[in-house]
């Protein structure tokens, strides 16, 4: 995921940079935190049933008819991610081979998108067709913090190159919002219907998946105040 950066307001320091700087880099702290936190907390306890992230994955995905996704282990913490291009389904070490609520919760979300990938689901074709522009895209803000840090942003092309990069990135994290939310519901449903959490054990893949959730909130909010704001300095040129 590509998070969107606080540069634009550091650059000008107004009032209104200011507070919107507080309020989008406070966000997404706290979001962070809540997903370490509530990770941290529910990797903790096992499932019953002691199926491993894995072994739910790849459950899922059968039960979608879907045979062809490589899983495999990636480095890091939180690090999961599913791989439309090549068909992998990375897991990291604590999601791949551990039993426990939230890794069960995290390989059922990547299985989810692997489901989306096989029927097609629109919002995550609009995010792949995206991908390139948006990387893209990103790779100019370095450019528009330097430019801005010794030539200023009121006016001229760094201040409408950043609203084209700032526009670009929030409609990106616009897109992948419904992305998410439904690889979310997905995994709840097939957790459930696969019986490989109890219903009182769902509460906890529920916590640890919304809270994940936020992150996508506080990615798409900060974009969007920093696209916000740079307009606003626009129309005061």
């Amino acid at each position: 995921m590509i998070l969107s950066s606080p540069l634009a307001f550091i650059i000008i320091p107004t009032g209104m940079g200011i507070l919107l700087m507080v309020a989008a880099l406070g966000f997404a702290f706290w979001a962070q935190s809540k997903v370490k936190t509530t990770y941290n907390k529910y990797v903790q306890i096992p499932t019953r049933g002691g199926i491993t992230g894995y072994e739910a994955a790849e459950a899922v995905m059968h039960k979608a008819g879907i045979y062809d996704v490589e899983i495999v282990r990636t480095p890091g913490v939180l690090t999961d991610h599913y791989d439309p291009v090549n068909k992998r389904l990375a897991l990291s070490e604590h999601n791949y081979s551990g039993s426990s609520l939230a890794a069960v919760g995290v390989a059922a979300h990547e299985a989810g998108h692997a489901i989306q990938h096989k029927v097609g689901y629109t919002m995550m074709n609009v995010r792949q067709q995206m991908a390139p522009v948006v990387n893209i895209a990103a790779s100019f803000l370095p450019f528009i913090f330097i430019g801005g840090f010794f030539f200023g942003l009121n006016g001229g092309l760094i201040l409408d190159l950043g609203i084209i990069v700032y526009a670009i990135l929030t409609l990106f994290h616009l897109v992948t919002l419904p992305v998410e939310f439904d690889a979310t519901a997905r995994a709840k449903r097939e957790l459930d219907s696969l019986g490989i959490v109890a219903a009182d054990e769902a509460p906890g893949v529920s916590a640890t998946l919304s809270a994940a959730g936020w992150t996508y909130v506080a990615a798409f909010a900060g974009s969007l105040m920093h696209l916000v704001y740079l307009i606003v300095l626009r129309g005061r040129d």
